[in-house]
């Protein structure tokens, strides 16, 4: 009864189960691993926007690879902002959702405002003094509401120098002047005549306090939501689960069929006449 699972159909169909349930399995880990990642990142971002402000220069220095425990780490900095040497990134947008993604998820795409902070021994640390609108020409430098002149203590989130794998952004050549795609410390250094600190400072406040229509600060990033990660890693497992189920019922309704098949081949069913019936003859 059962030899029909060697027939072609279902070879094919138990092979391609077999290899979908360690596939699923193996994307569901996938998941989960994502959602512990996630998780591990809103801790740290969460404790160093908890932790009192250290001065950059002790976090970073030039050429410096930033470890993932300084994500977001909070830092001041003391010296002048050098706007001549001012340029602004592409493609970004106002919101900050917490990840490395750039991309804009429909809201308007302008430019961030890139300034360098010259410090006391003559080194700098670019500033990403927030979000501004492209305006009505992409090609012409945007005007700018300029910072504070003098000196000032600026406050801000340290970041990692940005790196295509990590924004999205294709770095390219042939920009309009004082434009640029990644802000990265070691990418802008043509930009700049000083010695860059590694990484760079995300603007949360300066002082003194600057005049109006300043650059729009970016937003904490969001470090309480854990995605849906978790969810997916279960759905995975459950398909996994229902492939061996659903073989089963596959099975078992075919069984039934050809037992249907082969009591009706052994039992013809004979065309019988009605009782009381008289024969009529041709």
């Amino acid at each position: 009864m059962y030899r029909f699972l060697w027939s072609r159909q279902w070879v094919i169909l138990t092979l391609l189960g077999l290899v979908m349930m360690p596939t699923m399995v193996r994307l569901g880990f996938w998941q989960l691993h994502r959602h512990e990642h996630r998780v591990a990142n809103n801790k740290i971002i969460a404790a160093s926007l908890k932790a009192a402000p250290v001065e950059v220069e002790s976090v970073t220095h030039p050429g410096a690879v930033l470890p993932k425990s300084d994500l977001y780490k909070s830092v001041t900095a003391t010296g002048h902002f050098d706007t001549a040497h001012e340029v602004v990134a592409r493609h970004r947008t106002a919101g900050n959702d917490g990840s490395d993604d750039t991309s804009g998820g429909g809201q308007e795409v302008g430019y961030h405002v890139i300034t360098p902070l010259v410090l006391a021994d003559g080194r700098a640390v670019l500033v990403n003094r927030g979000w501004i609108s492209p305006g009505n020409d992409p090609t012409a430098f945007p005007k700018i509401t300029p910072p504070p002149s003098g000196e000032v203590t600026v406050t801000g989130r340290l970041r990692p120098d940005e790196t295509t794998s990590s924004t999205g952004i294709r770095n390219r050549s042939g920009l309009p002047d004082r434009q640029i795609m990644l802000i990265s410390s070691t990418v802008d250094a043509t930009y700049m005549p000083r010695t860059l600190l590694s990484g760079y400072m995300e603007l949360v406040s300066i002082t003194p306090k600057p005049g109006p229509h300043q650059p729009a600060l970016i937003p904490e990033p969001d470090h309480s939501s854990i995605g849906p990660h978790m969810a997916y890693a279960i759905q995975w497992w459950l398909f996994t689960g229902m492939v061996p189920v659903g073989w089963v019922v596959l099975l078992r309704r075919e069984r039934a069929e050809r037992l249907a098949a082969r009591e009706k081949q052994d039992n013809p069913e004979s065309p019988q006449e009605p009782e009381g019936s008289v024969p009529v003859a041709v």
